[in-house]
């Protein structure tokens, strides 16, 4: 929309949305529908653009097969020069584990790749790192150098200039308080904050399979959100067990003493968009014994619906 592309949000003249391999409990990006649509585009005489991929998605932490998108990009579809952006927004602070790194298989097919460590590595809002494989790309865009700007060590090109990479002149030093974690924790310490965190969603994943009034519904990619809703009553309409699931979400966030958000989720055996819960454990507090709490909580509440 910024860039003039998408007339709005809802533009799928100018946008494709591609559906995701959600009957294998995947939702990532099926690679073979995105090949689908560029090749439908190309037919159609329009020029493909960008493919933005993602590592976790906000709603359900899926996944897109990052490896298969890039090989369409720099192989079958390499004459379009198609840009691929890649959003970890929240799963790239897990990447400092090595066990993770599995996830960024096909990285090295991006152009652009971004991730925020303000909502998952104790940094404090906001902080949101942007790598390029194109770094004359970038600034060739932003860059303009009026008399008063030009300098001996800019035109030497000793120095970088920030505000070449980016809209403003003027910026905050993010990376400083970046920096300052980095340094007063260490990766060891960084590690097992986010280890205990995936371990508690781990057990919390546990619970809701143990407890027959919930039903999982996602957590992919090993991370730290937990996806769940009520189980579906015998003879019971996807409705009543969504309203069961809404009823839920208002009776734990309505004495503030735990907070839970939620999305709309397919269902795997139909398809149908269902009402879900999101458990996310990123907080810089958070504890598993806060997560066991948690499940008390929600086992205490499942008690009073009808």
């Amino acid at each position: 929309m910024i860039a003039g592309t998408a007339t709005g949000p809802d533009d799928r003249q100018a946008v494709r949305l591609i559906e995701p391999d959600w009957r294998s409990g995947d939702m990532g990006m099926s690679a073979a529908s995105l090949a689908a649509a560029i090749e439908a585009d190309v037919q159609a005489g329009h020029r493909p653009l960008m493919i933005a991929a993602t590592i976790g998605t906000t709603s359900s932490m899926a996944t897109d097969h990052l490896a298969d998108i890039g090989a369409l990009c720099r192989g079958r579809f390499a004459a379009q020069r198609l840009w691929l952006h890649v959003d970890a927004a929240m799963a790239g602070s897990a990447m400092i584990c090595p066990e993770h790194q599995p996830l960024l298989a096909g990285l090295e097919h991006a152009d652009t790749y971004c991730w925020n460590p303000h909502k998952w590595l104790l940094t404090n809002f906001d902080c949101s790192l942007l790598y390029t494989s194109d770094r004359a790309g970038l600034t060739a865009g932003l860059s303009i150098t009026p008399e008063y700007l030009k300098n001996a060590a800019s035109t030497a090109g000793s120095v970088i200039d920030y505000r070449d990479w980016q809209v403003p002149l003027g910026r905050r030093f993010r990376s400083l308080k970046l920096w300052f974690v980095l340094r007063h924790y260490g990766l060891a310490n960084l590690r097992a904050y986010i280890r205990q965190h995936v371990s508690a969603a781990v057990w919390f994943e546990t619970f809701v399979k143990s407890e027959a009034r919930l039903a999982m519904v996602s957590r992919s990619s090993n991370m730290n959100l937990v996806c769940f809703r009520c189980a579906a009553r015998p003879g019971e309409l996807a409705a009543d067990t969504d309203a069961r699931s809404k009823a839920l979400l208002e009776k734990l966030n309505s004495d503030g003493d735990m907070y839970l958000t939620h999305t709309v989720l397919p269902d795997a055996a139909t398809g149908q968009s269902r009402y879900t819960l999101r458990l996310s454990i990123g907080g810089t507090y958070t504890t598993a014994e806060h997560v066991r709490q948690a499940a008390e909580m929600i086992r205490g509440a499942l008690a009073t619906l009808n």
